[in-house]
């Protein structure tokens, strides 16, 4: 078949093998290596962030593989602390002559900003929680690997009488950081992605996955997902716009919901730009929303320090409904006389801080048990083009996509166009009839969280688009 030839072809000249990382020792010697190099200078304080990716990525079109490529980098940045004065440069070369032009580099900067009356002295040593997400059959994921699971899944395209594309990615990376203080952390993780589109006539629909283990998703289900909707999605109907049950699952939840991340900052409280102002401690969504922020949930990824090397701490943010707790870097945690949690941005940086492990509490509800208490309303695979239209209240637009169903008696009972929407996220909360299993979700507007699908009364569609 000519997808079998173009997949084999396209792994031909791709490397065979996983490309190795730096040890452990040797990001540490890079970071010793700077804070040697800055004692010499001018520099009160000194901070490193050391960061390596290696990634891989198949892409297909048309039911073939027309791009197969890799790149491994490694860049190393540095933040320097003089008369109240704080900077970043960043270099991706490793001698001595680079990394000191980094720091000189980082100093001019620092000498050229304002003072910073909120800026602390760099924290000493912490101790960190453990947590393994390097797993070695993801780093050995192979071109010809990749290739042959894209194979397969344009055969089925192929049978079907379908057009498929999309991308299978895998990939290592790591980060350290150190400062003169004596803080050192370090962190690796493995990542992996297969992300398909399957077009029938002018029908189509989509299925995603993300995983630090590339053994917990199968590329052959996903398309086979993805083929059985889009050929479900032929010959849509136009309904009326208005407010209907929904029954969202978990990517287009995902995509809604991570609007909200910013929300929970101390400093986007202190900013006034927060929908939780005035908000904090009472009944905002339903009783069965509880959202909480845990790098060390099983199915997160992300290292477990933030920008500023302090330990992540779990933090519960939403408690049935009622908003309890806020995430809080190191400044903000102290103009509020609260402890930090862990949750800052590499400084310098204008945000603060912010939940990067949101985790929502999930039901038992399967969408198949979602669909068959339904009387009317529709099946939402997912959302795009999502834009903020008011910040305070939450209102999102943006249209369905990728396999809208009519939901009949407790059945799907066939295709419809898409609808824009015009939707509070508080409000949607608010009226969450049901809820799935929390499960490790990914999209296109928002990054990876652990949300389930929920069923939804009264999502309002503002109009009918044009495909």
């Amino acid at each position: 078949m000519k997808s079998a030839a173009k997949a084999k072809k396209a792994s031909a000249g791709a490397h065979a093998k996983a490309a190795e990382l730096l040890s452990e020792r040797e990001l540490r010697r890079i970071v010793d290596t700077v804070l040697r190099l800055a004692k010499s200078t001018a520099a009160e304080e000194t901070e490193v962030h050391v960061e390596e990716v290696a990634s891989a990525l198949t892409r297909f079109a048309n039911n073939a593989i027309h791009q197969n490529v890799a790149e491994h980098g490694l860049t190393v940045s540095i933040r320097t602390v003089a008369d109240g004065r704080t900077a970043r440069a960043t270099t991706n070369r490793i001698d001595e002559d680079s990394l000191r032009a980094a720091i000189e580099a980082s100093l001019s900067l620092a000498h050229s900003q304002p003072k910073d009356p909120r800026l602390l002295p760099m924290p000493a040593k912490q101790r960190y929680r453990s947590v393994n997400r390097f797993i070695k059959p993801t780093a050995a994921l192979s071109a010809e690997e990749r290739a042959l699971a894209v194979r397969r899944a344009c055969d089925l395209a192929v049978k079907t009488g379908q057009v498929a594309a999309g991308i299978y990615s895998n990939g290592q990376n790591q980060s350290a950081m150190g400062n003169s203080r004596g803080l050192f952390a370090a962190y690796r993780e493995t990542h992996s992605e297969f992300s398909i589109t399957v077009q029938e006539g002018s029908a189509a629909s989509w299925a995603k996955a993300n995983s630090a283990d590339v053994r917990a998703f199968d590329p052959q289900k996903l398309a086979a997902r993805a083929s059985e909707k889009a050929h479900l999605a032929v010959n849509a109907r136009e309904l009326p716009p208005g407010r209907y049950m929904v029954i969202l699952e978990p990517a287009a939840v995902l995509d809604l919901v991570g609007f909200l991340f910013y929300d929970f900052a101390a400093t986007a409280l202190q900013d006034k730009r927060s929908c939780l102002n005035d908000r904090m401690d009472k009944q905002l969504f339903g009783q069965n929303i509880t959202i909480s922020d845990d790098v060390y949930h099983p199915l997160q990824q992300g290292a477990p320090f933030d920008g500023e090397g302090l330990p992540r701490q779990r933090v519960q943010l939403v408690d049935r409904g009622i908003p309890k707790n806020l995430v809080y870097s190191r400044a903000a945690a102290k103009a509020a006389h609260k402890q930090p949690t862990g949750h800052g941005f590499a400084l310098p940086n204008e945000y603060g801080e912010a939940p990067m492990n949101l985790v929502f509490a999930g039901g038992d509800s399967s969408i198949d048990k979602m669909v068959a208490s339904t009387e009317r309303g529709l099946l939402v695979t997912r959302l795009w083009y999502i834009r903020e239209v008011d910040p305070y209240e939450k209102v999102m637009t943006g249209m369905t996509r990728d396999g809208l169903f009519l939901v009949e008696k407790g059945g799907v009972t066939g295709a419809v166009r898409n609808f824009r929407f015009n939707q509070s996220i508080i409000e949607m909360l608010k009226n969450v009839e049901l809820l799935g299993p929390a499960v490790r979700t990914t999209g296109e507007e928002a990054f990876e969280m652990i949300v389930p699908a929920m069923k939804v009364r009264d999502f309002y569609f503002s109009d009918v688009t044009k495909f």
